[in-house]
């Protein structure tokens, strides 16, 4: 019984993406997130007939494979927008496919693709000069090298989301910052080595190989380096990168996005930001909002004092309180007291 209603909701799929392909010719925007059924033929199907196709998102469709990838960038040409979020089986050589027929493609989300590597980004970024916006995060075996080749090919590039790129450096973000003056949105929340074991030990209980390996996480000198030449930056995630101090908030600041355009910052479990960076960023008159949670020394007082220049920053931070929260009016519903949008 199981077996036929897969079979049936297969072939409904297929004949929908059959019929679109029949009587929508001129269909340019497409939204297939999680529709599971959808499968290589059904993209066969769409890239048959809907040729005019510029914006398709197929987001946790996880039965599509390079096969279904090639099929549908053959016929669909003119693709801007390309959304692959959760497509697990997809390799490299689906990026290949993309290079040589999507030149127009200015926006391709690869979120969560664990099996791509530098290989395939670097075909992506040689083939698609006009890419606008990326997202890679959860791409785990990435490194610098598709840093660089974003940074060589990719001059107009605006949004990079690379959360959870556990082996970009300082040395690729340098690169890329000299390269891509336009970038407005960058996400590079926990880019941090997972070899150096759990998060938060201290110099005491690490190794000295892998306190050498921190040569290869984010620090200020990213944010330096962004400052510089990334005048129009106006969002930046930083969480969890734990080498980031004030003084790389300074620089931030003090640069032109700083004072012009930096709009929302991150800085959960920045451990080594203090109250000192708060003062800093009295100098972004834009901010709008700033993430604090754990950052474990950061008072109060002093997002006080930054809130009275700043008076429109949403400060989002946590305090664990000193004793349990108690129960106001005998055993009814308690409010937490731990997080706090001051």
């Amino acid at each position: 019984m199981g077996a036929q209603k897969s079979l049936t909701v297969h072939l409904l799929f297929y004949s929908t993406c059959y019929s679109l392909s029949r009587f929508c010719s001129k269909l340019k925007h497409l939204d297939l997130t999680s529709c599971v059924s959808i499968t290589n033929s059904s993209l066969k199907g769409i890239s048959e007939g809907c040729r005019n196709l510029e914006y398709l998102n197929l987001s946790w469709c996880d039965q599509i494979t390079k096969d279904g990838i090639e099929a549908l960038v053959r016929g669909c040409r003119g693709l801007k927008a390309l959304l692959l979020r959760g497509c697990t089986q997809l390799e490299d050589e689906a990026l290949k496919h993309i290079q040589n027929y999507c030149h127009e493609l200015v926006s391709l989300n690869l979120q969560s693709c664990s099996r791509i590597t530098d290989e395939g980004v670097v075909q992506i970024c040689r083939g698609c000069h006009r890419l606008h916006a990326l997202c890679i995060s959860g791409c785990s075996n990435l490194t610098d090298a598709s840093l660089t080749a974003l940074g060589l090919n990719c001059p107009r590039l605006q949004i990079l989301e690379a959360a959870r790129c556990s082996h970009l450096t300082d040395a690729g973000f340098a690169l890329l910052a000299r390269n891509c003056h336009d970038l407005e949105k960058m996400d590079l929340e926990e880019c941090i080595l997972t070899a150096l074991g759990h998060r938060g030990e201290t110099k005491q209980v690490l190794h000295l190989q892998e306190w050498a390996d921190l040569r290869l996480l984010i620090t200020d000198s990213t944010l330096i380096q962004l400052s510089i030449h990334c005048p129009k930056l106006q969002a930046l995630s930083l969480s969890h990168c734990e080498l980031i101090t004030d003084d790389g908030i300074l620089h931030l600041s003090n640069s032109t996005c700083g004072h012009e355009r930096l709009q929302v910052l991150e800085l959960d479990n920045c451990l080594l930001i203090t109250d000192m960076a708060l003062e800093h960023l009295e100098n972004c008159r834009s901010l709008e909002r700033l993430e604090l949670y754990d950052c474990q020394q950061v008072t109060r007082a002093g997002i006080k004092r930054m809130r009275a220049q700043l008076p429109h920053v949403k400060v989002h931070a946590y305090f664990a309180p000193v004793t349990p929260p108690t129960a106001v009016g005998g055993s009814g519903q308690r409010l937490c007291r731990c997080c706090v949008i001051l």
